[in-house]
């Protein structure tokens, strides 16, 4: 996706998001859940005027940031060679921040409604997606696996991200699935968890086994 269609995307989505806040704001009240754990229920409020506006915001904010941080990036890092992968990365964590907001409202305005479940599998969703892609994203200071050794190393960088890729991706949607399907939490977790942390494992490893590979080493 281009940058041009992907900004008028970004700013379609916060005045969006931003009118559907400003109808229901008289309705809302003076508390709004923020957070919920890991078995659906509420254990964070925050206030109204401060939540309600706040997505907006962050929505406002990312496609700001999808412009400006490539321009702020050092020689040599540039997201010029996957900008499309870039655009369409910073697309879905606007997208992903608009529908926690979206569903913080209807948990306010609908305190019966169980929206935990649904806050839960939109996280895992939204990593599957990001998973998809990640195996396209070049070496930068923004977005990917970004550790010492895939910085220092393009090779690193490539191989580290083809395996986050796909790593990411089944985890994703093992734990969308999951979650509605009634698999513990738990497990869906420690699959997410194995997932984010196994490529920088990785990354290490690589960079280490490239060094012995070095002349002289």
């Amino acid at each position: 996706m281009n940058t041009r269609m992907a900004a008028l995307i970004g700013s379609g989505l916060t005045l969006a998001l931003l009118g559907y806040t400003l109808i229901l704001y008289p309705s809302l009240p003076d508390r709004i859940p923020t957070h919920w754990n890991v078995h659906g229920q509420v254990d964070g409020y925050g206030s109204k005027i401060g939540v309600a506006f706040f997505g907006p915001a962050l929505a406002a904010l990312f496609t700001v940031l999808m412009l400006l941080l490539p321009w702020l990036s050092p020689m040599n890092f540039k997201v010029d060679s996957f900008r499309e992968t870039f655009n369409y990365l910073f697309l879905i964590v606007t997208g992903r921040f608009s529908a926690m907001h979206l569903l913080m409202l209807q948990a306010a305005l609908h305190p019966g409604l169980d929206v935990g479940r649904a806050i839960l599998s939109s996280v895992f969703l939204f990593l599957a997606l990001m998973g998809n892609v990640l195996g396209k994203v070049r070496r930068n200071f923004w977005v990917g696996v970004r550790t010492p050794w895939t910085l220092a190393s393009e090779r690193v960088w490539e191989s580290t991200h083809r395996l986050a890729a796909k790593l990411l991706a089944l985890a994703g949607l093992f734990g969308a699935v999951g979650v509605w399907s009634g698999l513990p939490v738990w497990l869906c977790l420690a699959a997410l968890t194995g997932a984010l942390f196994a490529p920088v494992f990785y990354s290490l490893y690589l960079y280490k086994q490239g060094e012995q590979e070095e002349p002289g080493s």
